[in-house]
């Protein structure tokens, strides 16, 4: 016996009046995370925008040679990824960098540093953010639905 069952059904609210709060803020409440998060980056980034290798010795004390190479694209990636996501542009790759830099820094503070959990738990909350926007993409509010394309 197959499922039928919708995989995308709802399930009902116990006080069914607050489906008239949930539902209309749902996009608002995703557009806020993107744009929080992207901007959030962004900050992140600015300093390394502004020294774009000045973390060649960070990148290659964590193994990433050249470190002109990748101290450029890390902060590349903070900078204008953190733009693109919070505008909702190329969102998808955007978020798929960030990722990707993320579960560095997840390394780097849990094994590298030795802080175990308690030093990567922010990075890794960071990361699933980040991966929530690879796997969804941008809503309705986003330069990629104006646009009408997606990555």
């Amino acid at each position: 016996m197959t499922d039928t069952t919708a995989t995308t059904a709802r399930p009902r609210a116990i006080l069914p009046a607050l489906e008239k709060i949930y539902l209309p803020l749902g996009t608002f409440a995703e557009t806020l995370l993107r744009v929080l998060a992207g901007a959030l980056l962004v900050t992140h980034g600015y300093g390394k925008i502004l020294d774009p290798f000045g973390a060649i010795g960070m990148v290659e004390g964590l193994g990433f040679y050249p470190g002109a190479f990748w101290s450029p694209l890390l902060a590349a990636t903070e900078f204008f990824g953190g733009i693109f996501i919070a505008i909702g542009f190329l969102t998808r790759p955007a978020a798929f960098a960030a990722t990707i830099v993320l579960l560095v820094t997840v390394y780097f503070h849990g094994i590298v540093q030795g802080q175990g959990l308690g030093g990567a738990e922010k990075s890794i909350l960071w990361a699933a953010i980040t991966f929530f926007f690879v796997m969804r993409g941008a809503n309705s509010q986003s330069v990629d639905a104006k646009l009408g394309k997606q990555f």
